[in-house]
């Protein structure tokens, strides 16, 4: 289980991409102090958290009343997650969020940018949900649930250190820093991702197989 977990950590932490999300939370929180900083930067932890611990508990009863298979769900997931670390890789995934971000800073009426876009979809996003679904189906039991919303918890609170100090961080690595560790993250992620869909794959096949030995 503690492997599990601990690829669990990883691939919500390069998901999330703290790093990629100082240069944007500095942007959408322009006029505020470093206290008013955190505050947002907790408050915007606190409410993905929520979201992402509610999905981690109940998107397998989602998937099931939707007719969903784990397998079918992991092959889909781990693509999806490909697509996210090509994204990291090829710089595009920033592209994206810079969107969200500018969206957020035009729009009057987005003033808890805590809420928009920082916890939806910048931290609590389709890839961070779909991951902790495809880790909820690896830890049926109460221990494993528990133990993976520990997990979201520590991501979320490594997450929010880097946004306490955004300022210092962005100082510290710059542009090309920020840009290096990001593509890494990107390549591990990636490797992530090949193996969520093997699983699926895999499962696919020993369904179908079982199916057909039921028949006969």
């Amino acid at each position: 289980m503690f492997d599990l977990l601990l690829s669990g950590f990883v691939t919500l932490f390069v998901i999330i991409d703290p790093l990629g999300l100082v240069p944007l939370f500095l942007a959408l929180t322009p006029e505020m102090n470093e206290k008013e900083r955190q505050r947002t930067a907790l408050r915007a932890c606190l409410i993905a958290f929520a979201i992402l611990a509610v999905f981690a508990l109940f998107g397998l009863g989602i998937l099931r009343t939707l007719g969903i298979t784990l397998g079918a769900f992991r092959v889909a997931g781990g693509l999806f997650l490909f697509w996210i670390a090509f994204e990291l890789v090829f710089e595009k995934r920033n592209e994206r969020k810079q969107r969200s971000a500018n969206k957020a800073v035009d729009d009057p009426e987005a003033a808890d940018v805590a809420a928009f876009p920082m916890a939806i979809p910048l931290i609590a996003g389709p890839g961070a949900i779909s991951a902790v679904i495809l880790l909820s189906g690896s830890l049926p039991s109460l221990g494993g649930q528990a133990a993976l919303v520990g997990v979201i918890f520590m991501a979320l609170t490594v997450s929010f250190g880097f946004l306490a100090l955004a300022h210092r961080v962005d100082r510290f690595l710059g542009v090309t820093g920020r840009a290096v560790i990001s593509r890494l993250l990107g390549v591990l992620l990636a490797a992530l991702a090949v193996q969520f869909v093997a699983d699926g794959a895999a499962e696919l096949i020993r369904t179908s197989q079982q199916g057909a030995t039921a028949l006969s």
